[in-house]
């Protein structure tokens, strides 16, 4: 299982977010594989300790990859999450009040930017 946060705009121009994972149904036991989703580009980021990024939305429909690092998002009524090496960021708050997050630690956060097209199906499950 790859744990992965989605963010979105909910009806009230808010941010909201819910985990869940990616599915991988794909393979075989041990070795499991997601499907094959579009991509139109791929880009990497760092950005040093002690830095934060005020209120903001996602520029584009966007999976973050984050491979070093642990974040602390917040969304404006007050809900906050953690991402941490591993995690799956499914960003689709394009619009609305959007969020905050904050490095937390020593470590660099240390990303990969994958833009999807609109609506692209990443196999997102929420957790129930």
């Amino acid at each position: 299982m790859i744990r992965c946060i989605r963010i979105w705009t909910n009806d009230t121009g808010n941010s909201s977010f819910e985990e869940g994972s990616l599915s991988l149904g794909h393979g075989k036991p041990g070795d499991l594989i997601g499907a094959t989703i579009a991509a139109s580009s791929v880009s990497f980021r760092e950005t040093q300790p002690d830095q934060a990024l005020e209120w903001h939305d996602a520029p584009t429909y966007q999976l973050v990859l984050t491979l070093g690092g642990t974040l602390e998002f917040k969304t404006r009524d007050g809900g906050t999450f953690v991402i941490r090496p591993g995690d799956v960021l499914l960003a689709e708050d394009t619009k609305g009040t959007g969020h905050v997050w904050r490095i937390i630690g020593e470590e660099p956060w240390r990303r990969a930017y994958v833009i999807l097209p609109q609506g692209a199906d990443v196999g997102f499950t929420a957790k129930r």
